[in-house]
This record gives structure tokens, C-alpha cells and sequence, in this order.
């Protein structure tokens, strides 16, 4: 096990890190097993075997926080700095791994992932990282403790969660208009309601529905928020423990039975979410990384898509390739909006914790986010679930506006004349 270990975080495998010159640092994880072998073989490269899947769950845990790759995004608009307007903007960064195994994202490794966390985040503000976005369970991990982070040194951190919910919320409108449906005859079931996604998620959606029904496991929260809703008039329901089994199961069932749009956002170490009795034909928007939803899950009927996703259309370019591997989608340039809120505001050069805590997205908060990506070129991902696409198009109309402006659809390319990175010693 100790070769394999150093094939992958030996000083000649490792990227180094200038300390001039990092506009972002993105902060992540695999979800899957398979998506950390893909990462494995591309930093070990391509002269040696594949690792055998038990290798890789014995030696992923002792892989340190570090940069895997440069990251370069590209505008389709130009940006104001200063008294000067350039036109098709860049912004350079790293990804970081916090090399959390997939199966080690539950409440028993908490203390251990937020140490992992924190060295990833050491590793971005060691190589000057203006702004850095968490994503996955790194801000959930973090979002309502950013106190353990460590000395930023200028570096500001996002969650992300503002862009994410922004997306979620156009994708629920998108699969509506697909759908035929009217949006304000829906009754809306948010699970993980109370998370800072699904709080956000309330709170823009809620005006727009029938009725809101609020599922977490925190009752205080969810009646603050439900109280929060109801003072605006909203007419909400709450409840915990929504699909567990025994004596109250029929009013848990009951409770939801009528819901017809659906937002899964709960803090999830898997996909085990069964859902239980919805409306027929319900909007299903997913939005968890993981997945929330288990594959085991029936729900006939149900029109499902994976939620939270945005589109780059000015090009986007990793050091070394990993298209395909950190984005896994099934159209280009795809990315999770926690990832692309901390890339739009680098283009925007507003180098802010735009996210931070809990319970504090806004509408107004969210049409800000929006107008940034939009600007720059990021918007809603093409529409798809482990089926694949769920509409017709097979590119999302702002591709093919980046295209427009000479972007290609696939871009293979590496960054060119980018330095080695070096970030932990």
C-alpha cells in the first residue's frame, strides 16, 4: 500500500502552487468510489495500472488534502476592473480534494472530515487563493462553523449556497414549463428544509406555490422557518421524521401525499432517501451530493431530475485533463453551483463570502447571484437524471450562445504555460 500512496502524493506527482496569481480555489470530494478511482489514475498517470478497487478504499484514507489540478473559466462578457473593460475574461484557480472517502461522509467521521476540510483549506490560502468555494459536505461540514477554518491571510471562503439554490429554484420553473404544470396550484415538499439549500429553497419558491410543506429532522428550526413562512402569508405544514416507519406512518404518508413538487436536499451520506407517497407524476427535483434519493426509491410517475446545476459557456480548462472526471455530466462544462458561485464572483472580481452560515439566503440574495453568473456567461445546466436528458434540446441555450462567441462544446485542452503547483510540503 505505502508505493501506491506515494504515486499519488510524491513531490513529482504533486501540482505545486504559486503564491501570485490564484483568482479561486474550489474545495470537493468524490461521491463514488468509481469517480475517486477516475482521480486516482489520472494523478498516478497513465504509464501505470489502474489500482485495484480494494487498494483504492485502503489507501484513499491516508491521501492528504492537496491540489489535483489548475482550473481556468472563462467569461463571454467583458469585466470592469478599475476603469477598464476587458472582454472575454478569465479566472485561474486550483481544485483542491479533501480526499473524503465516499464511504465516510456520516455523522462518526464528522471530527475527521473537518479536519480534512481545514487542510484543504490551509492548501488554498498556502497558494493565495483570493476566494474559495466549498463544495459537497465540505459546506455543510463548514457552513455554520466557519470559525474552523483556519487563519485566512485575506482569503475569503463561500459556501456556494446562494448559486445553488438559484439554480435549483430556475430548474423547478424549467421541469414546470416542460411539464404543462402551473407552478402556483403546487403543494411543494422540501426535505431538508431546514439546511441553508433548503431554507433558501423555501423561502424563493414559497410565494410562488399553493402550499409548502417543510420536512428535517431539527423540529425547532423547522417551526422558526415555518413561522418565518407563515408571516408572509404562506400556508405551511411541517413535520420530522417524515418517512420513517411505525406508529405514525399513515400521517407521515398523509402529510405528504399530496405533494406534486419535491426538492430532496438533505444532508445525506448516501443515497438512501426512499421518499415514500407523492403525488402522481411529481416533479422530483434532486439535489444532493451525494444523491439523495435511493435507486431503490418507487416513484412512479415521477418526473426526476438532478437539481443545483450550472452551465459555463465561456470555456472551461483543467491542468491536468480531468473533463469527465470532476464533472461527470452527461453535457460539457457542467458544474455544481457551490463550485461556480466562488468562479463567477473571481470573473466578477468581487472577491466576497457571498454564502456564509445558515439561514440566510434571500430572493434578493439569490437574483444578485444570478445576475453575476449570468453575466459571465453561467447558466441552468440542460435538465437530466440517471436516465439521461429530460428535455429535448441537447444543449443548453447559453452553449450555444458561448459558442457564439467562439467557445467549443468539448474542451479537451490543458491550460497552457501554467507552472508546476506545489501546496502542501
Amino acid at each position: 500500500m505505502g508505493s501506491s500512496v506515494t504515486s499519488v502524493a510524491t513531490p513529482e506527482k504533486t501540482i505545486e502552487a504559486r503564491t501570485t496569481g490564484v483568482d479561486f480555489a474550489l474545495i470537493g470530494h468524490q461521491e463514488s468510489w468509481r469517480a475517486a478511482a477516475d482521480v486516482l489514475a489520472v494523478l498516478r498517470g497513465p504509464e501505470r495500472t489502474p489500482l485495484p478497487d480494494d487498494e483504492i478504499k485502503d489507501i484513499l484514507p491516508w491521501i492528504p488534502p492537496r491540489a489535483v489540478c489548475h482550473v481556468e473559466i472563462g467569461s463571454v462578457f467583458g469585466t470592469n476592473i478599475g476603469s477598464t473593460r476587458s472582454v472575454g475574461a478569465k479566472a485561474r484557480g486550483l481544485y483542491i480534494d479533501s480526499f473524503i472517502p465516499p464511504d465516510r461522509l456520516g455523522a462518526a467521521y464528522i471530527h475527521e472530515n473537518i479536519a480534512r476540510v481545514r487542510g484543504a483549506a490551509a492548501c488554498a490560502i498556502k497558494a493565495g487563493a483570493k476566494i474559495v468555494s466549498l463544495g459537497g459536505f465540505s459546506s455543510i461540514l463548514i457552513e455554520g462553523n466557519f470559525d474552523q477554518l483556519p487563519e485566512r491571510n485575506g482569503t475569503v471562503f463561500t459556501t456556494g449556497n446562494t448559486l445553488t439554490v438559484a439554480f435549483i429554484v430556475q430548474g423547478i420553473t424549467k421541469m414546470c414549463a416542460l411539464e404543462g404544470r402551473n407552478l402556483r396550484r403546487s403543494t411543494l415538499l422540501i426535505v431538508g428544509a431546514t439546511g441553508d439549500v433548503g431554507s433558501g429553497c423555501a423561502r424563493c419558491l414559497a410565494p410562488l406555490v399553493k402550499r409548502v410543506l417543510l420536512s428535517a429532522r431539527n423540529a425547532e428550526r423547522l417551526r422558526r422557518l415555518a413561522t418565518e413562512l407563515q408571516a408572509d402569508g404562506v400556508q405551511v405544514e411541517i413535520a420530522t421524521d417524515l418517512f420513517e416507519n411505525g406508529p405514525l406512518a399513515n400521517n407521515h404518508q398523509r402529510f405528504s401525499a399530496e405533494a406534486d413538487v419535491v426538492i430532496c436536499a438533505a444532508s445525506l451520506a448516501s443515497p438512501s432517501l426512499l421518499l415514500g407517497r407523492i403525488a402522481p407524476d411529481a416533479i422530483v427535483c434532486d439535489a444532493g451530493y451525494p444523491k439523495n434519493l435511493s435507486p431503490s426509491a418507487q416513484l412512479p410517475g415521477a418526473k426526476i431530475f438532478f437539481g443545483g446545476l450550472g452551465q459555463i459557456t465561456g470555456g472551461l480548462k483543467f491542468a491536468p485533463d480531468f473533463h469527465g472526471i470532476l464533472n461527470r455530466h452527461p453535457f460539457p462544462d457542467v458544474v455544481h453551483g457551490c463550485l461556480l458561485e466562488g468562479m463567477a464572483l473571481a470573473l466578477e472580481r468581487r472577491f466576497e463570502p457571498f454564502s456564509q452560515g445558515r439561514g440566510f439566503i434571500t430572493p434578493q440574495r439569490v437574483e444578485e447571484m444570478e445576475a453575476i453568473a449570468a453575466r459571465h456567461g453561467i447558466y441552468l445546466a440542460p435538465l437530466y437524471n440517471s436516465d439521461g436528458p429530460v428535455e429535448d434540446e441537447p444543449v443548453a441555450a447559453g452553449l450555444v450562445e458561448g459558442r457564439l462567441h467562439g467557445q467549443k462544446e468539448w474542451t479537451k485542452a490543458s491550460v497552457p504555460g501554467e507552472p508546476p503547483l506545489h501546496c502542501l510540503p
